[in-house]
């Protein structure tokens, strides 16, 4: 099972990225919102998870590990598999699909393509005691940054004690990190070297 890739974006498409991580190009799915906000060259660091099927193996990819384990959890669900997962993970964020199915709002999970109004009944009826470990999780996405840039910058082979440094300039630096894409605070993270 491959649980995280960090590497420089190849190639961007609707949904999904092309990752470089050891000199072999990795395919991961990711949510069209989520394939946009990278850009060719840059690095990405995703949580994933891998669909094994007869014909082909798929990496799915997440920007938090709660999202991933939710990905998980809803394949467990009848009918649901990871096409469906990863749209109802395009179309609400983790923290917003774990209320709708704890508040039993199946009209709000309709939406979610390629699921029905079955399928959402479905969901709420095999999930809405298991979902609430993830509601702490999923609304914990603060800290994720400080995982995903230490992942990053100890796979470009910085020292755990700088890549510790260059996280607490990074936190100095922005007000509002948690808004930030990974790949500003990384870029600022790589440029800071000099400042210390």
């Amino acid at each position: 099972m491959i649980a995280s890739i960090s590497g420089i974006v190849k190639a961007v498409r609707l949904n999904s990225i092309v990752v470089e991580v050891g000199g072999v190009g990795l395919v991961v799915h990711v949510s069209p919102r989520l394939a946009a906000s990278y850009v060719v060259g840059t690095m990405a660091s995703l949580h994933t998870s891998m669909a094994v099927r007869e014909d082909s193996l798929t990496l799915y990819g997440f920007e938090t590990s709660a999202a991933r384990d939710l990905f998980d959890v809803l394949q467990t669900v009848t009918g649901i598999g990871p096409k469906v997962a990863q749209s109802a993970l395009s179309v609400y964020d983790a923290a917003e699909l774990v209320a709708a199915i704890k508040s039993e709002s199946a009209a709000q999970l309709e939406r979610i393509p390629g699921l029905g109004k079955k399928g959402a009944q479905r969901l709420v009826l095999e999930l809405k005691d298991k979902v609430g470990d993830f509601t702490a999780q999923a609304q914990s996405g603060v800290g994720n940054w400080r995982g995903q840039l230490t992942e990053a910058l100890l796979g470009l082979g910085f020292t755990a004690r700088d890549t510790e440094s260059r996280l607490e300039l990074v936190a100095a630096e922005f007000k509002n990190i948690s808004a930030e894409p990974i790949e500003s605070l990384l870029r600022f993270a790589l440029a800071a070297g000099g400042r210390g």
